[in-house]
């Protein structure tokens, strides 16, 4: 059965979509945390349009140098994305050659 991207994927994040599910048998966790990715994608993609557009920097009411908004949002959607596709495991190799854990997250 050939599964469909979700229709608010832009067109590159639903060929994606539809790419790995064909490739790999996902169960239905699998399937969200997919989506979740590609949402990722597309919200630090579009993020990425308007920094070109508008720049990382504007003055606020006072005149001073800010960061834009859209600078976080690539950023936290590049590390979610990042951070779903470690979950998903598709292309990672087997867990010994992966790196160490954080000490604080080692039991």
């Amino acid at each position: 059965m050939q599964l469909k991207p979700p229709s608010h994927l832009k067109t590159a994040s639903s060929a994606w979509w539809k790419s790995v599910t064909e490739e790999f048998d996902l169960e239905p966790h699998h399937l969200r945390l997919l989506t979740l990715a590609a949402e990722a994608w597309d919200r630090g993609e579009a993020a990425r349009k308007a920094i070109a557009k508008h720049g990382m920097i504007y003055q606020d009411r006072f005149g001073q140098p800010r960061q834009r908004p859209e600078c976080a949002i690539e950023r936290d959607s590049r590390i979610g994305f990042a951070r779903l596709l470690r979950e998903l495991d598709l292309d990672v190799a087997p867990p010994d050659s992966r790196p160490p854990a954080l000490a604080s997250n080692r039991g």
